[in-house]
């Protein structure tokens, strides 16, 4: 494998984001729910319109992970308001860590989670938080081993499902 090489990402990438967004999220939640839930959830969530509006947010930043000139898994960041939850100024949510599945297993994730703590550092957080879909085992043992613990939980919505995610924390420092 060549290395991989993570670099920011700004409006120039809204296409190539919303591609590897669509891409991954499939790859990772289509065989456990509907087409129909899993279409409107990927129409909502990663329109062009979306996409641009997130990457012109300031509390939010988006990194792209290459191998050579393919991107293979991408990171979402947010801090302030952009948080999804928290939105507590001493914490950094990580919202999406996607890795396309033809680089599993190949220390992409943890790049990218070396990314976002980089980033916390850098800005002084005093903690990591996500949310984590309750039967993604391969992500929660992920974070667990970057040593994350649970703190609480809340629902997500695909479709007309309800699903639990599990609130995520990592202390800093």
């Amino acid at each position: 494998m060549s290395s991989i090489i993570i670099h920011k990402s700004g409006e120039k990438d809204i296409e190539l984001l919303q591609s590897m967004a669509i891409q991954t999220f499939t790859e990772t939640f289509a065989e456990a729910n509907t087409e129909k839930a899993m279409k409107k959830y990927l129409e909502e969530s990663f329109n062009t319109e979306k996409i641009k509006s997130e990457l012109n947010n300031p509390d939010s930043v988006f990194y792209i992970a290459w191998e050579e000139d393919n991107p293979v898994g991408y990171l979402k960041l947010n801090s302030g308001k952009a948080q999804t939850e928290l939105q507590d100024e001493n914490g950094l949510e990580i919202e999406r860590i996607y890795v396309k599945k033809s680089h599993h297993g190949k220390k992409v994730g943890q790049l990218l989670y070396n990314q976002a703590l980089e980033s916390a550092l850098r800005l002084h957080k005093s903690y990591l938080w996500l949310g984590v879909w309750e039967e993604n085992l391969r992500a929660l043992n992920f974070y667990r081993k970057n040593g994350f613990v649970e703190f609480d939980q809340h629902i997500f919505r695909l479709g007309d499902d309800e699903q639990t995610d599990l609130m995520m924390k990592k202390i800093l420092g």
